[in-house]
């Protein structure tokens, strides 16, 4: 047993070693590549030879009991390579588990496809660098220093009689090239969606740079804007006791509200470039229509208003946004707001005009003012009123409407939409006189945001994840062509029409930039298609097998580009369009016969 034992050291080390060193290589790149490198960084190999150790532990016994027990070499291969892909999917499966662990980030799952890729390809990498020892040790015969001459001789008998059986009987069935191709090439579908991991966060550094380049337009323009009606800020005085008892007058301020407020608004949209992405941005005409009521609480009195220094106000979140003068009809009176808000800081930010109302009726004050405010991507209001309508037209053709409530009534055509929300006493948690308190306009606000359906990196991003699709239907294709027309392809092969179909990723996104996403998407995958269509037609020299590829290639580009058109039932198209997928490679592939004809000689000798 000893001899056994000492016989599988050196490869199960050698294995475990460069693998290790290979994946911590790739990985220490990658994690260079996303954040930078950092203190992290340097502990990522002598984390992977920890987090490895158990797979060396179980790769010596392995090795040790092939030994023992399978005296053939084709044998003791074909158990090594089970007892590698055995340890491998042990850690696939526990890569998601862990991270479920750790938490999740936005590219979760990508980032696990790429580092198991990562693992398969740094263990074909180990093997191979350590071919010499593997072939060593698998063609060695080792056998235990305790055993008897005549258990010895009748091991070596037995060995003898199972390399001298029948083809068909022998224990390496004749089907391993295949299986060794088919993992060869699953390992390989693996390993291609790693430049997926990179186009992706491609994909997510150019959205960031259109945010920035809107963020800056907005911030010269002008931002979203966020409008609350008009209402009155009203001193009062409050006679109180000091500590000492001796009577001080105290000096608040209370918010009235309106009565009953009508604002409509008409949304003018307009499309700003700057380099080659286009900014939202709108101008708007908004009409305030209504009348104040005052009606006091018991505990107040009129004679403690102090009516000389009313305010007139109004809540406007980005001034700059403000084009002309804003003119607001009181009663009989004509005020001008400016910025700036009074003592009490109601909202975040606010107009108004001082007013005088000790002459005037406040019982049902009306009045009325028309704003013409420029912004960007969303306009919303704040119902402060006790009764309010709210309307807005518009010509941009996809709203999405958010905030505290969806609109009471909406039509969107292609011409454009119309919108009308209303409130009342009844479903707001406060009345008209607001006394003492803040109010919370993030809590109530609400209105319309123009928005792109889907625009071109999300469109994108939406391709990249069927990048898998592609890939495995087009290297499976690839090997079952292998097969049918008994000409190799060597897997250096299947990595370049990987490439190819990764780089239609990088083009779609460039062009989706300069042109419409249909037209880009059109130009990217005709691209593709006869670039991967040629080199087929160059390798099995058949234009009949290229066309199929074309043709398949052109049918998965179609069948991607109507699931990234659709949006509410693009997960029923797709699964219907995957089972019939399905249906046909296994119609297509019932007669392959995955069993070469017996007769043919087993491989005995080292193939490393």
């Amino acid at each position: 047993m000893k001899c056994i034992f000492s016989a599988v050291l050196l490869p199960a080390a050698a294995i475990w070693i460069k693998t290790a060193l290979l994946f911590g290589s790739f990985l220490s790149l990658i994690t260079l590549f996303l954040s930078g490198g950092g203190f992290f960084l340097l502990l990522l190999l002598p984390a992977t030879f920890l987090a490895s150790l158990p797979a060396f532990i179980v790769l010596y016994i392995g090795l040790s009991l092939l030994l023992r027990f399978n005296p053939a070499y084709s044998t003791r291969l074909k158990g090594l390579v089970l007892l590698l892909v055995g340890i491998l999917l042990v850690y696939s499966f526990a890569m998601p588990v862990l991270a479920e662990i750790l938490g999740s980030n936005k590219f979760k799952w990508a980032l696990l496809l790429g580092i198991i890729a990562l693992l398969f390809l740094s263990v074909i990498g180990g093997c191979y660098l350590s071919r010499t020892a593997i072939n060593q040790v698998l063609s060695a015969d080792v056998f235990p220093v305790s055993v008897s001459t005549n258990y010895s001789t009748s091991y070596q008998s037995i060995m003898q009689q199972e390399l001298n059986l029948p083809d068909a009987d022998k224990p390496l069935t004749s089907n391993s090239p295949i299986l060794y191709k088919g993992i060869i090439t699953g390992v390989l579908i693996l390993l291609m969606m790693v430049p997926t991991l990179f186009i992706s966060s491609l994909v997510q550094e150019r959205k960031g740079r259109q945010q920035e380049i809107v963020q800056e337009v907005s911030q010269r323009w002008a931002g979203p804007q966020k409008l609350s009606g008009l209402f009155l800020v009203i001193p009062y005085e409050i006679q109180r006791k000091n500590d000492k008892g001796k009577e001080t007058t105290l000096r608040k301020e209370l918010v009235l509200l309106p009565e009953d407020l009508q604002v409509i608004s008409q949304l003018n949209p307009i499309v700003r470039k700057r380099s080659i992405y286009e900014v939202l941005l709108y101008r708007t005409q908004t009409s305030f229509n209504g009348y104040f009521n005052l009606q006091l609480p018991k505990d107040l009195q009129e004679a403690n208003l102090v009516l000389k220094d009313a305010s007139v106000c109004m809540g406007l979140s980005d001034i700059k946004g403000i084009e002309e003068k804003l003119v607001v009809q009181l009663g009989k009176q004509y005020l001008e707001l400016s910025p700036g808000s009074t003592d009490k800081e109601l909202l975040k930010a606010c107009l108004s005009a001082p007013v005088d109302l000790r002459n005037t009726d406040i019982s049902k004050l009306e009045f009325n003012t028309v704003l013409q405010l420029k912004g960007s991507e969303q306009l919303h209001f704040i119902p402060m009123a006790g009764n309010s309508r709210y309307q807005v037209r518009s010509a941009w053709p996809n709203p999405s409407f958010d905030g505290i409530t969806l609109p009471a009534e909406h039509l969107v055509k292609d011409s454009g939409f119309t919108a009308s929300w209303t409130f009342s006493k009844a479903n707001l948690p406060f009345g008209t006189i607001l006394r003492d308190k803040a109010f919370p306009e993030d809590d109530f606000s609400f209105g319309v945001s123009m928005i792109q359906p889907a625009d071109q990196y999300a469109k994108t991003e939406r391709c990249v994840k069927y990048a898998l699709l592609f890939i495995g239907l087009t290297f499976s294709l690839f090997l079952v062509m292998e097969l049918m027309q008994k000409k190799p392809v060597h897997p250096i092969q299947y990595v370049l029409v990987g490439i190819a179909l990764s780089v239609f990723y990088t083009l779609l996104l460039s062009l989706s930039e300069l042109v419409a996403f249909e037209w880009a998407y059109g130009m990217a995958a005709a691209a593709t298609i006869a670039l991967i269509t040629l080199y087929v037609h160059t390798h099995f020299s058949n234009w009949k097998t290229a066309s199929l590829f074309g043709f398949v290639l052109t049918c998965l580009y179609g069948f991607a580009f109507i699931l990234v058109r659709l949006e509410d039932t693009a997960l029923l198209v797709g699964s219907i369009g995957l089972f019939l997928i399905l249906a046909l490679v296994m119609f297509g592939t019932r007669k392959i016969n995955w069993y070469p004809e017996a007769g043919q000689p087993v491989q005995t000798k080292p193939v490393l």
